[in-house]
């Protein structure tokens, strides 16, 4: 058997199944007419990446047809703002301190029940494509195939039902080719549920090779704070190993060859930063290798020439313009996916009774606070881009500016299923919300992050956030409180937490905090069941 299964049989298995399926769906009349999902959930995307969302940034039209035929949350966010811990709460509908995958080194436990198990149960067809980033089979899922750990952009490593195999092409187009042929393969009596998972636009950022030439010829426009100094923010802000001058990686990161980082005397800050860099393009075919040599390497050698008279802010400038040349670039691959699956659904008859959910695990920074990475509560972070297109209940054009979070997947799911939710899910069904059909929803949602001491810096904390105001708790090795005036100071600059003007305002969310911990079972005790064996220096 060859290594490779090329992209080219994959693409011409899919094409066959396609002529077939037209009929499958006439089948499917008079049958189990429940409504079919594909949950598309992409990594680290930020919903500041998204021209629906307004982006200054680029064009994503296939991902905004969602928000044109469907729903768009404008306040969607995450319990845990990291990569596992979200896929986590996605599939129990529960806490990181209830389902026990407070960051991403700990394990998850398969064993527990997830929306996809239940699923399976009332008969529907289940599968898991993609990025999961848990160690573990997957149980749930009729069909897996998923990437090793954070997997790779070319020529990527997949375990399919329990089997390595390594797969020829690029890591986005493959996903989605995968799920439309599964979905071709499908029993048309049953309804499904395809978890749709990219690992785009995760760091290290390789674009496919046909957006490259017109993403690095492009300048993106600079965020206000991308030299914050942190000046009126706690020691948490100040400490964050994050900053794209100081901590990116050059050749992981920014592409820089190890050689060049040699011969201008540029340092490795993370020790697997040249590694990576050679992992990643190491994979790439010959004739990859040269197309993406021809764009790069003249890139590099005016880097070469300009490095000696380049200031800080400079580097900076150019830092910045790097990251996002290859951070949207990868995000172009993920809206080509999802444009793809959309006409797919549409030419074989199955768009009327299917729900496309388009999310992330949760948000992240392009350059604001001079940052990249997520796990902060501040707003870049927490927020996550959260779209739906379902005909039958969402009307089209529609916004919604509800506090809705990752942990009420699991139950509207089901809840568009025809299933109750277990008793024992923390999160609320949002199917009626979508539909317009309520009004009242829940006025704070609740944070917690745990992975400190940890890559990045970012300490422990927990917090809560209303439609106006924010509370921070930074603890472990500090004592430190946030708060923010959302209306006042959207980009979360000035800390408020110790103002007297606000002093009723620090009273009312201190009460709230205790309140909504009390009611999904957090508390202190909590906090300390989780800190590391070994105290930080």
């Amino acid at each position: 058997m060859s290594l490779f299964t090329t992209t080219r049989n994959i693409v011409s298995i899919l094409q066959c199944l396609l002529i077939l399926l037209p009929g499958s769906a006439v089948a499917q009349k008079g049958q189990d007419k429940r409504p079919n999902i594909v949950y598309i959930m992409s990594d680290d995307h930020a919903y500041q990446a998204i021209s629906a969302y307004g982006s200054r940034l680029n064009k994503t039209p296939n991902i905004d047809r969602l928000a044109e035929e469907g729903l768009l949350f404008t306040r969607a966010s995450v319990t845990n703002a990291l990569c596992a811990p979200s896929r986590a709460v996605l599939l129990t509908g529960k806490h990181s301190f209830v389902n026990g995958k407070i960051d991403n080194e700990a394990k998850f436990d398969w064993s527990q029940d997830n929306f996809a198990k239940i699923l399976q149960k009332h008969g529907y067809q289940t599968a898991l494509i993609g990025k999961i980033h848990m160690d573990g089979i997957p149980t749930g899922f009729d069909h897996s195939a998923v990437l090793i750990d954070q997997g790779e952009y070319y020529n990527p490593n997949f375990i399919i039902n329990g089997h390595k195999q390594q797969v020829e092409g690029y890591v986005s187009d493959l996903t989605t080719d995968m799920v439309l042929q599964w979905i071709a393969q499908r029993d048309p009596s049953k309804p499904f549920c395809v978890l749709y998972h990219q690992k785009a636009p995760h760091r290290e950022w390789l674009p496919a090779l046909r957006h490259i030439v017109d993403y690095t010829a492009m300048k993106f426009p600079e965020p206000e704070t991308l030299f914050d100094d942190f000046r009126g923010r706690g020691t948490a802000a100040k400490t964050a190993e994050m900053n794209i001058l100081k901590h990116m990686n050059w050749a992981g990161d920014n592409k820089v060859p190890p050689t060049l980082m040699d011969e201008l005397g540029l340092k490795e800050y993370m020790s697997w930063d040249k590694a990576a860099f050679n992992n990643n393009l190491g994979r790439m075919t010959t004739e990859e290798r040269a197309v993406w040599d021809s764009v790069y390497l003249p890139i590099m050698e005016n880097f070469r020439l300009a490095y000696p008279h380049m200031s800080e802010a400079d580097l900076m400038r150019w830092r910045y313009q790097r990251y996002m040349q290859d951070y949207l670039g990868t995000v172009a691959a993920v809206d080509d996916g999802v444009g793809k699956l959309l006409d797919f659904l549409k030419q074989n008859g199955l768009d009327e009774n299917t729900i496309v959910i388009y999310t992330s695990d949760q948000g992240f920074y392009l350059g604001e606070h001079g940052w990249f990475d997520k796990r902060f509560m501040y707003e870049e972070s927490l927020r996550t881009p959260l779209l739906i297109r379902y005909p039958k209940e969402i009307p089209a054009g529609t916004r919604s500016d509800a506090l809705v979070q990752n942990l009420d997947f699991a139950p509207t799911l089901l809840d568009y299923a025809g299933i109750e939710a277990p008793k024992d899910m923390q999160g609320e069904s949002f199917r009626k919300l979508a539909g317009g059909t309520q009004k009242n929803w829940r006025d704070a949602v609740y944070y917690t992050y745990y992975e400190y001491p940890g890559i990045h810096a970012v300490k422990r904390h927990y917090g809560i956030r209303t439609d106006r105001y924010k509370l921070i708790h930074f603890y472990y090795d500090i004592d430190e409180w946030e708060l923010y005036d959302l209306e006042e100071d959207p980009q979360e600059l000035h800390n408020v937490y110790d103002n007297p003007a606000y002093a009723e305002v620090r009273k009312k969310m201190t009460e709230k905090l205790a309140a909504v911990r009390a009611s999904y079972n957090d508390s202190a005790d909590n906090d300390r069941k989780f800190l590391p064996k070994t105290p930080v220096e």
